[in-house]
């Protein structure tokens, strides 16, 4: 089991699931351990998506910016306070 603390660590481990490793335990502190599971590999791109929806691209845009700019909550922040 796989100790997860940052948002970087979890992504991390979802990039590494395939359909050979559909099953992934990890122990998040202050939450408990979860056991995810990859049902169906999604091969379709969400760029094009994104592209496609003036809304959608405006809004990943504005995350960007925010992040960049440090006005982005991190998971773990939720998680810790979700009423931030």
């Amino acid at each position: 089991m796989i100790e997860v603390r940052t948002t970087k660590d979890l992504l991390e481990q979802l990039s590494n699931m395939s359909k050979e490793n559909s099953i992934c335990q990890v122990f998040i502190p202050g939450k408990g351990k979860f056991t995810i599971v990859l049902q169906q590999e999604d091969y379709r791109s969400t760029v094009p998506v994104i592209h496609s929806n003036p809304y959608l691209k405006q809004m990943v845009s504005d995350s960007m910016e925010a992040e960049k700019e440090g006005r982005a909550k991190l998971a773990s922040e939720l998680v810790r306070n979700p009423f931030l």
